[in-house]
């Protein structure tokens, strides 16, 4: 009786996981580039979904949304681009962790959450500039066959990859506390009920 228990509460967190991953994907395709920036750099609110996931269950569930939602994106967009859809991923992991692990670490509040938001965005802004830097960009100028110089790089990512992240963890994160507010003790509650 108790293995049945938790094999259909295993169960309904597959699903809960694998609804949040689909509506992230429907998130990330309603995004918008910012006026000032690049216009292939565009927000969108798809970690939202992965953040509630990883607050509800654990760090590791955030990230399979995170994960569900860039091979959903990959399957249905037809998209060739590899490369941008490794990069979102990562950003997104490295904005949902920091989050989750404090709000699990330390008291289950709007202050750890804050806490977790900024770390996050630092984490996300100078990590996603760490990789474009020596990663990403040089993988797509060998996929595109573009000729790109360290400087050209270099200020792609100073004019847009750094202040791109600093701002869409600032907005997502202005976005996902009243949210949290809101829904605090429905993710409690969750919390309580699909503890297994």
């Amino acid at each position: 009786m108790q293995k049945s228990a938790k094999q259909s509460s295993k169960l309904l967190k597959l699903i809960i996981l694998a609804l949040l991953g689909s509506i992230a994907l429907v998130l990330f395709f309603l995004n918008f580039p910012l006026p000032f920036l690049p216009p292939y750099l565009k927000i969108d609110f798809s970690d939202v979904p992965a953040l509630m996931a990883s607050l509800i269950f654990s760090p590791l569930a955030g990230v399979a949304v995170v994960l569900i939602k860039n091979v959903l994106y990959f399957a249905v967009s037809g998209s060739g681009d590899p490369v941008g859809v490794l990069a979102n991923f990562l950003a997104g992991v490295m904005f949902v962790l920091p989050v989750s692990l404090i709000y699990h670490k330390f008291h289950k509040g709007v202050k750890s959450i804050v806490s977790g938001l900024v770390t996050g965005t630092i984490v996300m802004a100078v990590g996603m500039s760490v990789l474009n830097y020596y990663v990403i960009l040089p993988a797509y100028a060998w996929f595109m066959g573009w000729d790109m110089s360290e400087q050209m790089a270099w200020g792609a990512v100073l004019v847009g990859v750094f202040p791109f992240n600093l701002l869409k963890g600032i907005i997502v994160g202005m976005l996902f506390v009243p949210v949290f507010i809101k829904m605090r003790s429905w993710i409690e509650q969750k919390q309580t009920n699909l503890a297994a």
